[in-house]
C-alpha cells in the first residue's frame, strides 16, 4: 500500500501518518475574471448562502453522475516541495472512481516508480504497481477506514469523492467572486471546513474514512478555496492540511473536474489478486 507505516497524528491521535507516494517522492528528490453580464444572481446573493452552497457541492455531483479528474498534491517540508499527480474518472453516483498517480521524477528526471492505479471504492483504496516487495502483478487493498488521515493525503491524491464530501462541514465561507476554471465560468468560494462536521452529515461511504480523519488529525478546520459552476458542480477545490510527521508538513491537495457524464468503469481485482505479503517499509 502506500503508506509504508500507520502511525497517527500528533494531537488527539499522536504522530502523523505520512503519505507512500510523499515519501518516495521525498527521497527521489534528496483566472480570469468574468465579465458579470450574464443572468445569475448579484453577488451579494451568491455571498449570503454561500455556506450553504458549497455544502450542497456534493449532492450536485451525485446528480450529475460522473465526471473526469485531474489530482495534484503538493507537500512542502524541510525546504523540499514536491509533487504528485493523478488523472482518471469518478462515478459519484455509485461512489467508485479510478486514477493513475504519477510520482515525480528524480533530481535527474528520471521516473524511479511507476504510475500507481489506484481503484477508490466506500471503505477501500486498491493500489496496483505500488512498489515496496509488492508483485507487479498483485493489488494491495487498504481500508481507509483505519487509517489515520481517512486517506485524504496517504495514497498521494485525495478521493475526489472525498474532497467533494468534506466541503460538507464548511463554515465561515466567503463568497470570492467570479472567475474561470478550464474555460467554464465559476463562482470562488474561500473558507474553512470542519472534519468532524463533514463525517456527521457525510454520505454513507464516505463517513467512516471522515471519521478516521477527524481523529487522527490534530486540527480539524481545513482552509480551502472551492469553484463551482451555475449548476451547482465542483469544478475545483483546493484543500490545505497540516500535520506532523518528523516535522511540519504542509499539503495542498487539488482536485479538477470537468467532462461531467463521461462514463467510468471500475473493476475491483479478484481476490486471488490480492497481495497478503509483507509490504516492505
Amino acid at each position: 500500500m502506500v503508506v509504508h507505516q500507520h502511525r497517527r497524528l500528533r494531537g488527539r491521535a499522536g504522530e502523523a501518518v505520512l503519505a507512500a507516494g510523499v515519501a518516495l517522492a521525498v527521497t527521489a528528490m534528496s483566472g480570469c475574471a468574468g465579465d458579470g453580464n450574464d443572468d445569475r444572481p448579484p453577488a451579494a446573493d451568491a455571498a449570503a448562502d454561500a455556506a450553504a452552497v458549497v455544502r450542497g457541492a456534493a449532492d450536485a455531483l451525485a446528480r450529475t453522475g460522473s465526471a473526469r479528474a485531474r489530482t495534484a498534491m503538493e507537500m512542502a517540508t524541510g525546504g523540499t516541495r514536491v509533487t504528485i499527480r493523478g488523472e482518471g474518472g469518478v462515478d459519484f453516483k455509485n461512489r467508485m472512481g479510478q486514477l493513475l498517480v504519477m510520482l515525480p521524477a528524480d533530481v535527474k528526471g528520471k521516473a524511479e516508480h511507476r504510475p500507481i492505479t489506484e481503484l477508490l471504492v466506500p471503505g477501500a483504496l486498491y493500489m496496483k504497481n505500488r512498489g515496496a516487495g509488492v508483485p507487479d502483478d498483485k493489488w494491495v487493498r487498504v481500508d481507509t477506514t483505519t487509517l489515520s488521515d481517512g486517506n485524504l493525503v496517504t495514497g498521494g491524491a485525495t478521493d475526489p469523492l472525498v474532497a467533494a464530501e468534506l466541503l460538507r462541514g464548511a463554515q465561515q465561507v466567503t463568497y470570492v467572486g467570479e472567475t474561470e476554471v478550464a474555460g467554464t465560468k465559476v463562482r470562488h468560494y474561500r473558507g474553512t471546513t470542519d472534519i468532524g462536521r463533514a463525517a456527521a452529515s457525510a454520505s454513507p461511504g464516505v463517513r467512516g474514512a471522515l471519521e478516521a480523519a477527524a481523529k487522527g488529525f490534530s486540527k480539524d478546520a481545513v482552509p480551502f478555496d472551492a469553484y463551482l459552476d451555475e449548476e451547482g458542480r465542483l469544478r475545483k477545490v483546493r484543500h490545505r492540511f497540516t500535520y506532523v510527521n518528523n516535522g511540519v508538513i504542509d499539503v495542498s491537495s487539488t482536485t479538477l473536474l470537468y467532462g461531467f457524464g463521461t462514463p467510468v468503469t471500475v473493476v475491483l481485482p479478484a481476490t486471488g489478486d490480492i497481495y497478503a505479503g509483507k509490504i516492505a517499509d
